[in-house]
């Protein structure tokens, strides 16, 4: 789970950062989409080197983050290791400038050795040159612990560049006495229960509604495109293919459109006083979120008179009623492109990816219900995590089915920052005459823009 420096865990979203190297950008469109990622870092050059620089002493790394609970992690790691120690800095979430930071250290010469980056914001990263190709570094036996649908985000044009932190299978959180309340007796499988239960919910009472469109996030969004098949950006050729405005998106699109307009969901900014306030009104019945969401309601809700135990977890709901999901957020360990100590840095991200003391630190430090990359690890971060607010349940058993449904094949495109910037920017008018259909239609225009600004050939 990635999280801003607040008292909320979830993932920051993406902010704008400053064009590329157009040159090394036409160059890698000439040798196709597919393997655009690996073109571009060999045409800006790594960088790096796989080897250490040798010193009489222990391998100090420079590594910057965000995330809650990661002091932690470092402290843990640097008691229990002699050979590495690690030289933590706190920045900003990548949204509060975070990545923006990272790419200006790496256009001056003094990144980290090694960078927290999200999953959708790593093929930015690898556009820039500003990370290395770490595959040789990488064993068969290493890869394997991961969940493959994690891979599959940190792999591009076959190289591995990046070690995956966590997931984020989607899941529905629910007032479990409002549903109740309003007769229904089971959370819905499907997308047309959860409108009939949105319906249910209004008419028992006026002021609740199921659940709440975020305007400011679009990663939501996304992650329902994901659940529904969509693929937004493919490699054709040396062509990028860009399908947001896909049949699959507008589905998507026209249910929560519906549902807007007819009242059963709120528009209110992502973990807003707003959003709060309903919540704890009980105005608000009912949150899809991921798996980092156990935390986040949790912890929003923890000065809430007897909240505490009427929450539940189910699936999230899918429009056949079978297990599908997308991922909304998780994080990565990236090093960066100029580091000479990449194997040190390496060791340091595989211990805080793959060992029970390395999650631990993590969750028991207050980083909520994270789901960790590596499966083996789910006894940990499930013991670490007390599901009181819950009543008991066990969350993790849903969050683990959820993580096996995520749908394979989703592939971010290398220009995130704008893609969301344009649909977030066209969200901000849905109070006000604008439709969920003109955001995406927004962002799929920005998008093809910015890569024909840099060079890239495009089809849509």
């Amino acid at each position: 789970m990635t999280s801003p420096t607040t008292h909320r865990d979830r993932p920051a979203r993406p902010g704008r950062r400053s064009h590329r190297n157009r040159g090394v950008l036409r160059h890698a469109a000439a040798l196709g989409a597919g393997t655009l990622a690996v073109t571009l870092l060999a045409a800006c050059g790594s960088g790096g080197s796989s080897g250490d620089t040798t010193s009489s002493g222990p391998v100090t790394i420079t590594f910057w983050g965000w995330a809650k609970g990661t002091q932690d992690v470092v402290n843990a790691f640097n008691a229990s290791h002699k050979d590495v120690q690690v030289s933590y800095q706190q920045i900003p979430s990548g949204v509060a400038g975070g990545y923006a930071k990272i790419s200006d250290a790496t256009k001056a010469g003094n990144a980290p050795d090694l960078f927290n980056v999200e999953y959708g914001e790593l093929p930015d990263f690898v556009s820039q040159g500003a990370v290395q190709d770490i595959t040789k570094l990488v064993s068969a036996d290493l890869k394997g612990k991961y969940l493959p649908q994690s891979v599959e985000q940190t792999t591009l044009g076959g190289s591995v560049w990046a070690l995956p932190l966590d997931a984020a299978p989607q899941a529905l959180f629910y007032r479990k006495d409002l549903f109740a309340q309003a007769g229904i007796t089971a959370p819905p499988t499907t997308w047309d229960e959860y409108k009939a239960d949105a319906q249910k919910l209004k008419a028992a009472e006026p002021n609740t509604r199921i659940g709440t469109f975020f305007p400011d996030d679009p990663s939501t969004f996304e992650a329902l495109a994901w659940q529904n098949q969509a693929h937004w950006f493919t490699g054709v050729g040396d062509t990028w293919n860009v399908a947001i405005s896909s049949d699959p998106t507008k589905r998507v699109t026209d249910y929560w459109q519906q549902l807007i307009t007819d009242d059963l969901v709120r528009v209110q900014p992502s973990f807003s006083q707003q959003w709060t306030a309903s919540l704890q009104k009980g105005e608000t019945a009912a949150y899809l979120g991921a798996a980092w969401g156990g935390g986040v309601l949790q912890s929003t809700l923890a000065s809430t008179p007897d909240a505490a135990g009427k929450w539940a977890v189910a699936p999230i709901p899918s429009w056949d009623g079978k297990a599908a999901g997308g991922m909304l957020g998780g994080s990565t360990f990236a090093v960066s492109k100029g580091s000479k100590k990449a194997k040190a840095a390496l060791e340091f991200a595989t211990w805080a990816t793959t060992t029970p003391e390395g999650i631990q630190a993590r969750i028991t430090s207050g980083a909520s219900s994270m789901f960790p990359a590596d499966p083996e690890l789910l006894p940990t971060a499930k013991a670490a995590f007390k599901t009181d607010f819950y009543g008991g349940q066990d969350i993790y058993s849903v969050f683990t089915d959820a993580s096996k449904a995520i749908n394979p094949g989703w592939q971010w495109g290398p220009v995130m920052g704008v893609t969301n910037n344009a649909m977030k920017d066209a969200f901000g008018k849905l109070g006000s005459g604008g439709t969920i259909q003109s955001a995406v239609d927004a962002a799929q225009q920005a998008t093809v823009s910015e890569l024909k600004n840099r060079g890239l050939k495009v089809s849509q």
